[in-house]
């Protein structure tokens, strides 16, 4: 529940999926890790159970609950929290009592930054994302593109700030001016003030790092001003929720989005996965589910490998995790942590929203569809 109940049940149908192929034999996905055994194999055949616990987006509570997870529940691991400002109360608690805990998805830079032994994190972080977008500017700046100034619209808890810190510092390298940053809180019900802002500073390029009901009411506040950028970039998170396209499609046409999923080719590994998930919720993986999902199996490969459930033991495998790219649902180039337990091997592709879908557009090597510049901003 809370202000991103969305992707919070998208992730959990993800975590299902995931223990359905560990616990269950799916001969069908190949040398999938995990997938041809039923259970894990170096455990006797042990089935993963699940315990869901929701966190309402409230850093407080998703502290109280990882203490319980952990003290009365007696989990071996743990694993969360969407939310960056939540990871980083809960990975605390496991810190404290020695439990490894698996960051999914949570993007903020201080998560792994503070010396801790049993945190691991599979997601690409903020500093990858800043990157991934310079990279892109200079990639359409030879093509011919203007861009003389970004913007950068971000939510002000610790995901917003951190990768809109990162971005802020990467665009300085590169010599990208920001035009204007606008910090907000995503309870926010009126952003008119905001989108006025950005009407008047006239940047080729927005950046929004933006939670659900935000990213969306962004999206028709700009529609009913009657302002539309060259184009504007959603840093995954609401614009990659599910419940983003089928509220505002019609009015962000062209949108892009960072992605580090795409559902591949019919007969694919990663294309039968998410036929798994669409028969269980009706809809595609999105990136942020998709990425909780494969640091699903990084965690199940590592416990697998320690063979036990003491949690030290687990903490070491994780240390020696080295998977290859094609042991992987995600397009990173592989899972391995360094010591501050962040995935190394992450990375992020570009995406655009045309006609009700997202599609590949950049890296140009990758891509699936043409990019669209600018943006139309409405349904043809």
């Amino acid at each position: 529940t809370g202000n991103a109940a969305a992707a919070g049940q998208a992730s959990k149908a993800a975590a299902e999926v995931a223990a359905d192929i560990v616990n269950n034999a799916h001969p069908e996905l190949g040398d999938f890790p995990l997938a041809k055994t039923a259970g894990l194999p170096n455990l006797g055949g042990a089935k993963l159970e699940l315990i869901f616990v929701d966190h309402q987006g409230n850093p407080s509570l998703a502290q109280q609950l990882a203490t319980r997870l952990i003290t009365q529940d007696k989990v071996n691991v743990l694993m969360g929290a969407y939310h960056s400002s939540c990871s980083f109360t809960a990975t605390a608690v496991a810190e404290r009592y020695g439990i490894p805990f698996m960051v999914g998805e949570s993007a903020a830079l201080n998560i792994t930054g503070r010396g801790f032994k049993w945190v691991f994190r599979g997601t690409p972080i903020a500093s990858d994302y800043a990157r991934t977008y310079m990279r892109f500017f200079g990639d359409i700046k030879k093509q011919g593109k203007t861009i003389n100034s970004i913007a950068i619209v971000n939510e002000n808890t610790d995901y917003g700030t951190s990768v809109a810190d990162a971005i802020e510092a990467e665009a300085k390298k590169d010599n990208v001016p920001v035009a204007i940053r606008i910090p907000y809180s995503a309870s926010s019900t009126d952003v008119s003030a905001q989108v006025l802002q950005l009407k008047n500073k006239k940047p080729d390029i927005v950046i929004f790092i933006s939670y659900t009901a935000d990213a969306i009411q962004y999206m028709k506040t700009m529609k009913n001003l009657d302002y539309k950028p060259p184009m504007v970039i959603g840093d995954d998170t609401g614009f990659s929720d599910p419940s983003f396209i089928p509220a505002v499609a019609d009015i962000a046409q062209g949108a892009m989005n960072r992605s580090a999923w795409d559902i591949g080719k019919p007969g694919s590994t990663t294309y039968k996965i998410n036929e798994m998930y669409k028969a269980k919720t009706g809809r595609d993986l999105d990136d942020t589910s998709a990425r909780n999902m494969q640091s699903f199996f990084a965690l199940a490969d590592a416990i697998n490998r320690a063979g036990s459930i003491d949690p030290e033991k687990i903490r070491v495998a994780l240390t020696k995790t080295d998977l290859k790219p094609d042991q992987l649902m995600m397009g990173y180039q592989g899972v391995k942590f360094d010591n501050t337990g962040q995935n190394i091997l992450a990375s992020t592709y570009l995406i655009q929203l045309q006609g009700k879908k997202y599609e590949l557009v950049w890296p140009g090597m990758a891509a699936a569809a043409k990019l669209q510049w600018p943006m139309s901003g409405t349904a043809k």
